[in-house]
């Protein structure tokens, strides 16, 4: 699917890894609608790329105010042909630890942005896509790209529910691709690795060396741009379907 004069939703889209993919879908020609729920820097962003973007307020696990902004996105744009799960929560937080048992609260919130959040804007996306006529010789009408996490494989110590949350993710991508493959939608999973992000920011120089050094090579941190570029060859390339693609230099994450 070309992305020139497409229509992306990228949930999670005014900073980090949704924000480079903002960044490299308008710079390719499509119209974005963020979706995000930080307000100051959506706006921002939108203000700064121009026509091209739109930014909604939207909390992902809210049925009405997906679908809310759904409407918002084909009123400006008419469309959707690409939709983005970007936006999660993580936590540390171990099974049993000083204070007792993992408050079941926190497992919930966790698991319900980043799983259930991320079932409930694709499955509203979808729905959209399918009654879209096709835009390829293939009889695509869209693709859906989820993120992943390698906590999904190898979760460490304090990671139950963050690593629970992100392993539903890639289980449910085979299951939905073969549920829309029907309408022509694709549906992929990246799985990052570990990835520059502005929360390593606040490392201590001693950490932030040491993560560079885990992965095989290159011995660096990933940089969101590498996840925009992989997100665009997904986009791009009309055979890749019902994958979950590691982005993450060979590394394998140990207990702690």
């Amino acid at each position: 699917m070309d992305i020139k004069g497409k229509v992306a939703i990228v949930t999670g889209g005014a900073s980090g890894l949704g924000e480079a993919t903002v960044r490299r879908y308008v710079a390719l020609g499509a119209k974005v609608a963020i979706f995000d729920m930080n307000d100051e820097r959506g706006n921002a962003l939108a203000a700064e790329l121009g026509d091209a973007v739109i930014y909604q307020d939207v909390n992902v696990t809210s049925e009405d105010a997906v679908q809310a902004a759904l409407d918002v996105v084909l009123e400006r744009f008419g469309a959707v042909h690409i939709c983005n799960n970007f936006a999660g929560v993580g936590s540390a937080v171990k099974t049993v630890g000083r204070d007792g048992a993992f408050p079941l609260n926190i497992f919930k919130t966790v698991v319900d942005i980043n799983l259930v959040g991320t079932f409930n804007v694709l499955r509203l996306a979808a729905l959209q896509m399918s009654r879209q006529e096709p835009v390829t010789e293939d009889g695509s009408r869209g693709v859906i790209i989820n993120t992943a996490s390698i906590a999904a494989y190898e979760g460490q110590v304090g990671q139950a529910a963050y690593s629970a949350s992100k392993g539903g993710v890639v289980g449910m991508t085979l299951p939905i691709a073969r549920d829309l493959a029907q309408y022509g939608i694709r549906v992929n999973t990246i799985v990052p690795g570990l990835i520059h992000t502005p929360l390593f920011d606040a490392l201590p120089e001693a950490a932030y060396e040491s993560l560079s050094r885990s992965p095989l090579f290159p011995q660096r941190l990933g940089r969101a741009e590498e996840i925009a570029h992989l997100s665009q060859f997904i986009v791009e390339n009309d055979y890749t379907n019902g994958e979950c693609i590691r982005m993450d230099a060979g590394i394998r994450m140990q207990p702690k």
